[in-house]
């Protein structure tokens, strides 16, 4: 079963939400957005009135997640906490800086990592994050990582922002993706890093349906392999 993954991890904003549930639709395999796991642990925090701080309390909340994911329209997909659907307030910039800050505590990395092997079932699962390929699934198949300029990264997210309604700044995103990044990649317990055979594609200047071609081809070449 575990030839049946493809990971695909990356820096916010390099277009892994978007691969990864187009590679699920043409496979017809499962999906697992595991940012969504940690933005859902953020906002159910902060409906129980527990503060980032208390790591072991965050860890407990992330343990017993009631959380579902729903395939939605416009590649992308639906997130269900306990029943309510916070799609929508979990892809705030808030709810982001929420998921990198409970990202960095190895307690909640801990309590989740069975969480996301629990999504693993017949016929395959595209995993969607920043350490599939490293941490969770380091058997996988295939392994994609995903990389573009923080400026190309930060500008999608702008637009995705606005549309969503929220007032922000370009400034102030680059500014806090930018030290997302850092944060992400210098944390002392999965990383953000490519695993040592993954396949680097730079999407800074391609368009999706080009990086998902480049995707396909890799699959293509994987499983005729096998």
């Amino acid at each position: 079963m575990w030839a049946n993954i493809i990971t695909v991890d990356g820096p916010s904003g390099a277009g892994k939400g978007a691969i990864a549930t187009r590679l699920a639709d043409l496979l017809g395999w499962h999906l697992l957005d595991s940012g969504a796991l940690y933005r859902t642990t953020a906002h159910a925090c902060a409906r129980a009135g527990v503060e980032l701080t208390d790591h072991q309390q965050v860890a407990d909340i992330a343990r017993h997640l009631q959380v579902e994911f729903l395939r939605s329209a416009e590649e992308s997909v639906a997130v269900y906490l306990q029943g309510e659907d916070i799609s929508r307030v979990i892809r705030s910039e808030e709810a982001g800086r929420g998921a990198s800050a409970v990202g960095a505590m190895p307690a909640v990395r801990r309590a989740l990592l069975e969480r996301q092997r629990d999504f693993l079932r017949p016929p395959g699962l595209i995993a969607d994050g920043r350490d599939m390929g490293t941490v969770v699934f380091p058997s996988a198949a295939l392994k994609i990582f995903l990389v573009a300029s923080v400026e190309e990264r930060a500008q999608r997210r702008f637009r995705q922002l606005l549309a969503l309604g929220e007032n922000v700044t370009f400034a102030r995103l680059l500014r806090d993706m930018e030290e997302r990044d850092e944060r992400d990649r210098s944390r002392s317990l999965s990383p953000l890093e490519p695993a040592d055979d993954a396949v680097v594609i730079d999407s800074t200047a391609t368009p999706i349906d080009a990086v998902l071609a480049k995707v396909m081809a890799e699959v293509n070449r994987v499983y005729s392999e096998r």
